[in-house]
């Protein structure tokens, strides 16, 4: 075959490589102006493939996980610092009875064991430190149970530790992870405080990224969680000034609060279940409620109770 009865030949073959590589370039090409974009545009990266895994929703949440340049790097593997803090007062919380200190210790070790009873022990001592900080600030009850149970009576799965009203404490506990729990609490309430999280008052896994996040200071990632601290006075050692009282008047969750609603009153289509009474002050019946108007929380934080999902 002549170089000229080849021409056509080798046009054909280029031809047909220009058209298979053309999506190719393109895909490259437009992948390219994508990442370029979302660098430009601070479009959320977890809308590209391959750039997701569990909890990534909340690593990529603007400036919400990135260390400042103050902050001592920690030798820990468990903690990652994200400012510096100052740590929460000593001091142990001491029951004024044996009741008292009996209930404390099994409210603080329920807390500890159903929220991060696979956590290491850093990670079980900061939900701890939680407890303790909510105990000894005004806008939470001034008693350990009484922190760690609030709003268990709610049927909506709006309590502030969702372990106490979802249902979790229905699992018998595993015995040696129940004794490191209580190990951690018995520390906790004999003043051994856990700076790396200093005064903060809420946290959730890295596995979400709730709402009433963004409203907060994140502190510092522990274990599987992370910390925060309210913005403001509200967030600083000035705020927590409430006094134990030393008094344990519960010693678990309250009684779930029902009650029955005539069928009259239900849409046709729904089947007569029985639903969660109003809270005091709620709006009358059919009426949007706050459904929170009973927690006792103050308005900005009570979020802190929703369910993370």
């Amino acid at each position: 075959m002549g170089v000229t009865s080849r021409a056509p030949f080798v046009l054909l073959c280029c031809a047909l490589l220009i058209a298979a590589l053309i999506p190719i370039l393109r895909g490259i090409a437009l992948s390219a102006l994508d990442f370029d974009a979302y660098q430009r545009e601070s479009i959320n990266p977890i809308e590209f493939t391959g750039m997701t895994f569990p909890g990534s929703a909340f690593f990529y949440a603007e400036g919400a996980f990135v260390p400042r340049d103050h902050v001592p790097v920690s030798q820990n593997p468990h903690i990652l610092a994200l400012r510096r803090v100052q740590a929460a007062d000593g001091g142990a919380f001491s029951g004024l009875t044996a009741l008292d200190r009996y209930r404390a210790l099994n409210c603080l070790t329920s807390a500890i064991y159903y929220e991060a009873a696979n956590e290491p022990d850093e990670g079980q001592r900061a939900v701890a430190q939680v407890v303790l900080n909510r105990v000894r600030h005004p806008a939470w009850p001034a008693s350990i149970c009484a922190v760690v149970y609030q709003g268990s009576e709610r049927a909506d799965l709006l309590c502030q530790f969702t372990f106490s009203c979802d249902g979790a404490m229905a699992r018998r506990p595993v015995a040696d992870k129940w004794a490191r729990a209580r190990a951690v609490a018995s520390a906790a309430l004999n003043g051994r405080r856990f700076a790396p999280v200093g005064l903060s008052t809420y946290y959730h896994t890295l596995a979400v990224h709730p709402a009433w996040a963004s409203k907060l200071d994140p502190v510092a990632v522990v274990g599987a969680h992370i910390f925060y601290q309210m913005r403001g006075r509200d967030g600083t050692a000035a705020a927590f000034l409430t006094r134990y009282t030393g008094r344990e008047l519960i010693s678990g969750p309250a009684p779930r609060r029902w009650r029955a609603i005539a069928p009259s009153k239900l849409p046709e289509a729904m089947p007569y279940l029985p639903q969660p009474a109003s809270p005091p002050g709620s709006a009358p019946l059919g009426q949007k409620a706050d459904p929170f108007s009973d927690t006792g929380v103050r308005p900005e934080y009570r979020n802190s109770g929703k369910p993370l999902i």
